[in-house]
């Protein structure tokens, strides 16, 4: 096994944030550490979802799948399934891990969409999804019951994702890079402001019509309704925790002016801004 002088832990959580539908136990980022040994495996007890960071590692279970790790390398755990994973000797490991059960994650499992005889898949970019993951879980500032579900349906939404991008078939697994990382552009501003989708359409190496079209036969929209959908995702938080007004809304997401922002609004959501404001802050 790898040395453990260098081991290093991150946790994201705290404490654990339980709901009534399902629950985050842990998670977090370990670094270096001794891995399980394949000859004395582990019952969990839960889920868990392994994301390969960095190094190279095994895994092995019960069933006697055997697996090569590398960065990129998704593992799905189950409650029941005795198994091992770490580091090759002399290798480096870095993961990301996230402890998880409930009802909503057995009732995914009857459906198929957890499925033990598929543990192990890549999902790549590394950068796009470590960052998706961390995000996902981590807590939010407030806390009780509420805080808890928004973040465990934000870790619903980020598996599913996951979910897809296995169930994939070869040729838009190939794609699966390039379009995670158009959505991640498109999605949020970057250091000089949000990119246009011509910026993006370079930035993935496509030609702008042709990155148009494929995104949008993968999406459903093309990246200028994708991103309007983004903005306006973010400005509804902002009104809801009501802490910005209409015009900083408006200059922060890059309308032109408060018209132009209340116009995409309703587009988007069937109310103007004030008329949500009044929804879910009541007034």
């Amino acid at each position: 096994m790898a040395s453990t002088d260098s081991f290093r832990a991150r946790p994201w959580l705290e404490s654990p944030l339980p709901t009534g539908v399902g629950g985050l136990q842990l998670a977090g980022t370990l670094e270096n550490t001794p891995g399980i040994d394949q000859t004395a495996m582990r019952v969990l007890g839960s889920y868990a979802l392994v994301y390969m960071l960095a190094g190279e590692g095994y895994y092995a279970d019960a069933s006697g799948l055997r697996r090569d790790l590398a960065a990129g390398d998704v593992v799905l755990i189950f409650p029941e399934v005795a198994h091992a994973y770490g580091p090759k000797p002399g290798k480096p490991w870095r993961h990301s891990y996230i402890v998880f059960d409930g009802p909503q994650f057995d009732l995914w499992r009857r459906g198929g969409l957890l499925d033990p005889a598929r543990p192990v898949w890549r999902a790549e970019p590394v950068e796009f999804w470590a960052r998706s993951l961390e995000e996902a879980v981590s807590p939010e500032d407030s806390q009780g019951p509420a805080a808890a579900l928004r973040t465990l349906g934000r870790w619903l939404d980020t598996m599913a994702a996951l979910l897809a991008v296995r169930d994939a078939d070869a040729h838009n697994l190939a794609d699966a890079g390039w379009l995670a990382e158009s959505q991640r552009l498109l999605g949020g501003p970057a250091v000089k402001g949000w990119s246009k989708p011509q910026q993006v359409a370079r930035a993935v190496g496509l030609s702008y019509e042709n990155f148009r079209k494929q995104f949008a036969a993968r999406m459903g929209v093309s990246p200028g309704q994708f991103q309007k959908r983004r903005r306006i995702d973010r400005a509804q938080s902002a009104i809801y925790h009501g802490d910005r007004t209409l015009k900083q809304l408006a200059e922060e997401l890059e309308f032109c002016d408060v018209f132009h922002f209340s116009k995409a609004f309703k587009q988007v959501t069937g109310l103007t801004p004030s008329e949500f404001r009044r929804k879910v802050r009541g007034g």
